[in-house]
């Protein structure tokens, strides 16, 4: 009879123990498809707008005849533009290793830069010889976007763009975190909300002014 007590024992004990790995299982596919859902929804275009102005005035003249005669041409240039800054956050990549419970940000796309200048010209003075053309449209064009960029750099509007797509991220942090998961970019563990603002923690890509990895368009 004891036997049989033993017997009917052992078999509970296994059947409880198979029947908790498989919940366990049950419950790690569900958070890993959960996990899955959330990233895919943070894997959205995050567009960042701010409308800049200047005024500025071009000349340009040529010499004639050893130098003795000169043809000027002068205008007043005044921009108006507007500037974006966006994160596709589709190209994220992320692994999820599920027996870690771990999800690991192994890429963040970089920022990516637009600027339509709206270009209007006052006063314009020219020589017979030194007329407007095309040529000094791309060069006054080019010198407006070289001198926005600068401006841009030192603007809000980086930092706007850069908060915007550490919230995306913080979503993701507040899912791992009430899952009991961990996450962490790629060697760098977060482990608590702040580190997500730390300038250690901040990816290459998302360091905008002076970024090699900066696209322009």
């Amino acid at each position: 009879m004891l036997r049989v007590i033993i017997v009917v024992l052992l078999i509970v004990c296994i059947w409880q123990f198979y029947r908790y790995r498989r919940e366990n299982r049950e419950i790690l596919l569900h958070n890993t498809t959960l996990l899955e859902k959330q990233i895919k929804n943070v894997g959205k275009l995050i567009v960042t707008e701010g409308n800049y102005a200047q005024v500025f005035t071009f000349e340009d003249s040529k010499k004639f005849y050893l130098d003795i005669l000169s043809a000027r041409k002068k205008a007043l240039v005044v921009v108006n533009a507007t500037a974006k800054v966006s994160y596709d956050l589709s190209k994220i990549k992320t692994e999820i290793l599920e027996d870690k419970k771990t999800v690991i940000i192994t890429y963040i796309p970089p920022p990516e830069l637009e600027i339509n200048p709206k270009i209007e010209y006052y006063d314009i003075q020219q020589d017979y010889f030194n007329r407007f053309d095309a040529g000094d449209h791309n060069k006054i064009r080019k010198r407006i976007e070289n001198s926005l960029r600068k401006e841009i750099d030192k603007s809000t509007l980086m930092t706007n763009s850069r908060n915007r797509l550490l919230t995306e991220l913080h979503k993701i942090y507040l899912l791992t975190n009430s899952m009991g998961w961990t996450l962490q970019y790629r060697d760098q563990v977060i482990q608590e909300e702040s580190d997500l603002f730390r300038d250690s923690f901040i990816p290459e890509s998302m360091k905008i002014p002076g970024n090699p990895e900066f696209r322009e368009h």
